[in-house]
């Protein structure tokens, strides 16, 4: 039977691990400073008169251009009825009439087995969908899915109730 030997020194590849872990932490810590120096707001002073180095820039990129909230009696809505129930989409249709938006239609969905309403809108249109989920208390709001542009009949926003 053979036995395992027992060695009187140390083994040498833990001197190598503490050696290289040191080396990576010092080069952690540069790396750190050099970082930290060139995303650190600029507190160099130009000279009176001076002109801005060329290579700083702006750190963060301007704001999309935006467009105001368009009108509620501007905004053209679909309603689609997605829960089965006779006349939801035509009584949803009128309360939202009532609050100012225009309908273009109240019809049923291709199915009738939604779970939860929703708000969808067409690009560009997110703002007014925001508005009009607040408005008719529905909390699901979405880019728009699955409906061809002559479906939706000139609107540009579409309500599918869920049950």
């Amino acid at each position: 039977m053979e036995h395992a030997q027992h060695l009187s020194r140390a083994f040498p590849w833990r001197t190598g691990t503490l050696v290289v872990g040191a080396v990576a932490a010092l080069e952690l810590v540069a790396l750190l400073v050099v970082g930290a120096t060139h995303l650190a707001p600029s507190s160099r002073k130009t000279a009176v008169g001076a002109k801005p180095v060329a290579h700083e820039r702006a750190v963060t990129p301007p704001p999309p251009p935006s467009h105001p909230l368009r009108a509620r009696s501007n905004v053209s809505v679909l309603v689609l009825n997605g829960n089965g129930r006779p006349g939801a989409a035509g009584d949803e249709a009128t309360t939202l009439a009532t609050l100012g938006y225009r309908i273009g239609g109240a019809e049923n969905a291709p199915r009738h087995h939604y779970a939860r309403s929703m708000v969808m809108y067409v690009p560009g249109w997110v703002k007014e969908a925001r508005r009009l989920a607040r408005d008719a208390g529905i909390r699901l709001v979405a880019p728009l899915d699955g409906l061809t542009p002559g479906r939706l009949r000139g609107s540009r926003v579409v309500v599918l109730l869920g049950s």
